[in-house]
Order: structure tokens, then sequence, then C-alpha cells
């Protein structure tokens, strides 16, 4: 038997697929060998030949099972480990395994009550090693299943109830029998208690235990967020822990835990960590804790007050787009912007080394200094001491010549200092008048600075200043800017709070049905549409760096559907041709669309004079002809045609040539989307190729196209992108 095993643990090792194939059926009758020894040594070798030939699981299934009845522990042991591989690997092996679940429950309850072999106890414990692999392969053969998953549920219990958790043997089989709980299909008791167990574990003294119960509630959160709650102080206890990784596993639990009701507490307790926390945890934390307050703020005044809070701890660490968020917030809050500016002009007062704290409060000021200068109170009774616009000027110049202050701190100053200038103006006051000498007299210290930014920035504000009535123009208050949610990558390992995922199809963005829809101020959809709309087509043809270049077929209105292309785009228009009256039905198409793929415009061509009104034919708009491309002397043309079905449209694209060109591949990106073979790829001097397309797209919508053209031109290959939104956005209104 030494020799076979031997030999066995020898191919284990070594053998190769085409060895393991080779000799499966020995290994095979090995596992039926009436010596113990040998059964245990074939099932590890079975093992590692599943591992690496897979297909071979179907030999050894059957002699598995007769393993599981071993009374040999080795061979219980082996053969457990086996079946778990086999049933991880292929849910139809794990489906044939599913009756052995009742035989594997009394293997465990053997275990628990009477003891499986006193030669394998563990710190009082039996079998500890054979007890978790048991609960390793109930949790597979359990996972989606319910009738294997109530066959379970008591013993699981029996052994959540009477493992002794004082010892860390003990500890172990706890932890698999909780996730055994929480991956099988138990009832909401057995949940309750397995999560109960893991917050146990986080007052445990051994940093390995709490790291691995907390690791383990990040997992679980999104199941049961109710009975996590209750361990809710237990974790953010965890946040003072002098281990690093529990600070970062229970941070990331925190932010999991926030909702409407608690908001208010974790918050605090998140600002109170903020105070004492490690650089490294600032940025995440601030952008989570304005997240949270964003999505579950009870009143904006709570909602302000967070964002100062986190401004005046962490002002180096806040993102940009969450100082840009406070900014919109407050500009769109009239009814406390006295109290914000109030509270960052004493802020800033007393700390000038926080950025973020720096840049909020000098813009703020800037805008509504005038606001800050007629005073007001403050509901919760705490006396306002009055801001002259002394103290305002003084603040900006000390900002000004602070050794904390960048560039961008100055390029702020600047443009507050100009603004508030003419604050003061409007105030008419004699104060107001030497304080706009002032402001002049700094600004123009800064006309030679060093720094080319502020150097023109003193220049231009120092013109613009003595520009009179011009100036009260240009320098008047921003208008609030639209109110969007924050959208932003995922800070934390595990998730984010507050995510503002719009429930759109992005289908029906790149078609255009919503954009002529007024955009409201709850939220920033328009905006991600469209970037989820670019990144769309550019996944379609692998790359986004084509120049759109469109023209109407009709005079535009103020903002016309090719201005919207663009936008869609991130590219600016290109010089359009002028578009030519409607041609004759007969026509096969008039030069609608001058196309350029180089950055300068090409030439345009004078249309034809129009027939008369009495000369020409009735026809309908959807027969028109629309040049998408021109080049190298190649021409495509499309006519839509409207069908009686509103939003499906046909499209003949037509191909001619001044000289002959081979291999023509045309390609067009559009969500919905049936394309008929071309006639004929290659395109020879007078003849007129064809290819039908049919592209349905919601009602009334605006059809956008990007096309890829690629053919050889004289031998040498060429290939061009473009994007085409040309025609009438009635075309998909159906007709008859």
């Amino acid at each position: 038997m030494y020799a076979v095993g031997l030999a066995l643990c020898t191919f284990a090792n070594i053998a190769s697929e085409e060895m393991s194939r080779d000799l499966c059926n020995e290994i095979e009758k090995l596992l039926g060998s009436s010596n113990t020894y040998i059964r245990k040594k074939a099932a590890l070798c079975a093992l590692r030949i599943i591992r690496r030939v897979p297909d071979l699981m179907d030999h050894f299934s059957d002699k598995a099972k007769t393993l599981l009845q071993d009374r040999n522990h080795g061979v219980l042991l082996a053969g457990i480990t086996l079946v778990t591989e086999m049933c991880d690997m292929d849910d139809e092996i794990a489906q044939q395994f599913r009756p052995a679940a009742p035989l594997l429950v009394k293997h465990l309850k053997s275990l628990v009550t009477t003891g499986f072999s006193i030669e394998h106890d563990v710190s009082g414990i039996s079998d500890p090693f054979l007890q978790v692999k048991i609960l390793r392969l109930l949790r597979v053969l359990g996972r989606g299943d319910v009738e294997a998953s109530d066959t379970m549920n008591d013993i699981l219990a029996q052994v959540a109830t009477n493992t002794n958790s004082t010892k860390n043997v003990g500890n172990a089989i706890l932890y698999e029998t909780v996730l055994t709980v929480l991956e099988i299909e138990a009832d909401s008791g057995l949940r309750v208690m397995a999560i109960n167990i893991l917050g146990k574990f986080l007052t445990n003294r051994d940093n390995n235990i709490r790291y691995v119960a907390l690791n383990t509630l990040n997992k679980v959160v999104g199941i049961d967020t109710n009975s996590v709650q209750r361990h809710r102080n237990t974790i953010l206890d965890c946040l003072r822990d002098g281990d690093i990784s529990i600070r970062r596993r229970a941070l990331e639990l925190s932010y999991a835990l926030i909702n409407e009701s608690n908001v208010r507490i974790m918050t605090r307790e998140l600002l109170a960590f903020l105070e004492v926390a490690d650089n490294e945890f600032k940025l995440g934390l601030t952008t989570q804790i304005w997240l949270a307050a964003e999505r579950y703020a009870p009143n904006k005044r709570w909602h302000i007050d967070t964002a100062l809070r986190a401004l005046k701890s962490a002002g180096n660490y806040i993102r940009e787009e969450i100082l840009a968020a406070f900014l919109r917030l407050v500009a769109h809050t009239p009814e406390l912007q006295f109290y914000t500016a109030q509270r960052l002009f004493t802020a800033l007062s007393n700390d000038l080394s926080q950025e973020s704290l720096t840049l909020a409060a000098v813009w703020i000021l800037g805008e509504f200094g005038d606001v800050l200068l007629q005073g007001g109170s403050i509901d919760d009774g705490e006396d306002v001491k009055p801001v002259t616009d002394v103290a305002m000027v003084d603040l900006m110049e000390t900002v000004l010549t602070s050794p904390y202050a960048n560039t961008l701190v100055r390029q702020f100053v600047m443009t507050a200092l100009a603004k508030l200038s003419v604050r003061f103006a409007e105030t008419g006051s004699q104060s107001g008048a030497e304080q706009q000498r002032r402001i002049n007299q700094i600004i123009a210290n800064y006309s030679t600075n060093l720094e080319l930014e502020i150097q023109q920035r003193s220049v231009e504000f120092g013109t613009l200043l003595n520009m009179g009535d011009v100036k009260m123009g240009v320098l008047e208050r921003m208008p609030p800017p639209e109110i969007k949610a924050t959208i932003m990558g995922t800070v934390s390992e595990r998730r984010k709070v507050g995510t503002t995922r719009a429930d759109k199809d992005t289908v029906v963005d790149l078609i255009g049905d919503d954009m002529s829809a007024p955009s409201g101020p709850s939220n920033g959809a328009p905006q991600q549409s469209l970037q989820s709309t670019q990144d769309l087509l550019a996944d379609i043809f692998g790359s986004s760096d084509a120049t759109p270049v469109t023209s109407p077929s009709a005079p535009a209105p103020a903002k016309s559907h090719a201005q919207d292309i663009m936008s869609l785009f991130d590219s600016s228009p290109a010089t359009s041709s002028p578009a030519p009256t409607p041609a004759p039905a007969a026509a096969a198409g008039g030069s609608l669309f001058d196309l350029a793929s180089t950055p300068s415009p090409p030439p345009t061509t004078r249309s034809p004079p129009p027939a008369p009104a009495a000369a020409r034919p009735p026809q309908a708009p959807q027969l028109q002809s629309y040049t998408a491309y021109e080049k190298n002397g190649l021409k495509i043309t499309l006519t839509p045609k409207v069908s009686a079905q509103p939003g499906v449209v046909q499209i003949l694209a037509r191909f001619t040539s001044a000289s002959p060109v081979e291999g023509v591949n045309f390609q067009v990106a559009v969500p919905k989307l049936q394309m008929q073979a071309m006639s004929n790829q290659n395109v020879q001097p007078g003849a007129t190729e064809t290819q039908q397309l049919r592209v349905i797209a919601p009602p009334g919508a605006q059809i956008r196209l990007r096309l890829r053209v690629s053919y050889k031109k004289d031998g040498q290959p060429v290939q061009d992108q473009l994007d085409f939104s040309g025609f009438p956005p009635n075309l998909t209104s159906g007709g008859k």
C-alpha cells in the first residue's frame, strides 16, 4: 500500500493532462480499494486530476458518493474535500450530490453531540477540521436549493448554539457556520443569528477575528441591512481601533449603513473620525460624507453645516467635484447665503491653511459679499458680529499674501476682489468708494507678477474696473449653476453611498428623443446621458476621435440639432455649406451635407436655382437625399423613406464615384438597425451601388448615425469616421 500511495502522490504532483486522461480509470478503481490508506490517497489524487482536467469529473462522481459513507476519518475527510471541489466546479454535479445532504447532516450531528473520535479533538471540540469541511460542502449544496437548505437549518442552529466561542478553534467553526447560513436559503431567524455571531466577533480582543467579522459584514450588509444596523455602535467603535486595516473595513461598513433615519448620527460620528483620521482616509471620507448628506440630508441647513465642518477639518483633502457641488448648493439657497457667508468668513479668518475652505470662502464672499454686508440673523440664538467692507478687503488681502496661497487661490482672490468692487459700488457708501480704490490698488500691484495668469488677471481686471457701466454687467452676480447630483467613481473598495445612476436606457439617449426636454434642476441626468451616449458610440467603433460635421437640411433655429450632436461628442460644429432646395424626386440626391474629415472646412459649391413651384412635382420630405460623405471621388448619399409604422425608417444608401474605388465597407452605429449587404463593394465611374438600411427609433426622435467608411483608392487603403444627424425629426413620426 505504501508503494501504491507513493505512486498516487507522485502522479498527483507531476501528471500532465494526457497522462491524467490515460490513467484516470486506474485512479477510479483505487477509490474502491479495500485499504483505507489507498482510498484516501486516491481521493486526493482525483482532486488534483479534476483541477487539472475538469472534464474527468464524471469518472469519479459515483465512487465519491461512496466515500461520503466511509467510516474512516481520513477517507471521509478526503472524500468530502473531493466532492466539495467537484460541486464548486459544476452545478450539475452539485445537483447529483444534493440528496447526500441528510447524510452530511448526520455526520455533523454526531460530531456536535457524541463526538466522532476522541483522538481528533482540539481544545475540547470534536474534530474541528472535519466539521469545517462538512459545513463548506453543505454551503455548496444548499446554495439556491430550498429543500436542501431546510434539511440543514436545524443542525446549523445547533452548531451555532453549542460551539464554544472562547477558543479560537470554536470561532473558526462558528465563522464557517455563519458563511453557510448566509449563503444557503436559510430562514430569517437563522440569518439574524449568524449576523449576531459576527457582531459578537467585533467585541473579540483578537484583531484577526474583528477583521474577519467586518469583512464578512461588508459582504452581507446589502442582504440584511436591518440586522447589521443593530451592531452599528460596535462598528463605530472599531473606527477608533489601533489597527489601520480594521479602521478601513469599519469605515467602509459605516458608509453602507447610512440611511435616512440615522444620517445625523452616522455623519456626526464620521465627522468626529475625520478630525483624527490619517491623511490617507480623508479624501474618501469627505467624499462619502458629502454623498451621504446629498442623498439623505433632512434639510439644507444641516447639509450646509455638514459641508462646512468637513471643509474646516479636511479642506486639503476634498475633491473638486465636492467643492463645486457645495458652491452650487449655496447659490441655490438664497435664504442661507448670509448664514453660509458669515460662517465661512469666520472660519477663514481663523484658519488659512485649508485650501478648499479658502476657495469656498473666497468664492462665496465674492458672489454674496453684499448679502453679508447687509447683515442678518441666525436662528440658533448666536450673536452675529457685523462684517464691514474694510474687514472683508483686509481678509482678501491677507489670503492673497498668505504663505498657504497657491496660484489657484490667488486667481480666486483676484476675481473675488473685482466682484467685491462692484458690490461696494452698488451700496453707494463713502466707505465703499474708498474700498473700491483700495481694491484697484491691490489688483494693480500684481500687474508685473511673475505668474502669467495672475499678471493677466491683474491687467484685465484693472482695465475692466475703469470701464464704468461695463464692469457692472460683466461682474454681476453669476446665475445659479444647474443643480445636479454629484457623480464620481467608487471611493471605497466595496460600495459607495449616494449613487445617482439614472434609470434611463442609453439606447433612447443615443436616438435623441430627450434632447428637447427641459432640463430640470433636480439632477444631472441630461449631462450624464450625453456622456454615456458618447461612451457607447466609442465602444461601438473603438474610438471617439472622429470630428462630427453636419449641416441642417433646412434653415435652422437658434439651437439646431447639428449643435446638439456637436455637444454630444464634445466638439464644435464645423462650417456647414448652405442648404440647397429640394431636388425633383427622380434625382439621385442633392448635396445637402459637406462632411469634412480634415480640420479645414471643405470647399462649398453653389446649388442650382430652385425650379418654379408649379413645375416641381409634389414630393414628400422623406424622399429627399442627404449627402453623408464626399471625399476622394467617393460620394455616399442617404435617402430616407418613412414607413406607415411610426418609428421605422427605411434608408437607401447610394454609392457613386468619379474614379474606380474598391472594397467599400460601409458601417453604421445606431442602437436598432437592420442592414443588408452592399450591391457591389467595387464602385465604378458612372455606376451607382446601393445598400438598404432599416432603423427603428422612438416616434418623433431625432435619428443620429455614426458612420465608418473604408475603401481602397488607387491601391491605398482609406478609412474615415464621421457623425450624421441631418435627417429631419419628423421622419420617425410615421406616414402613409
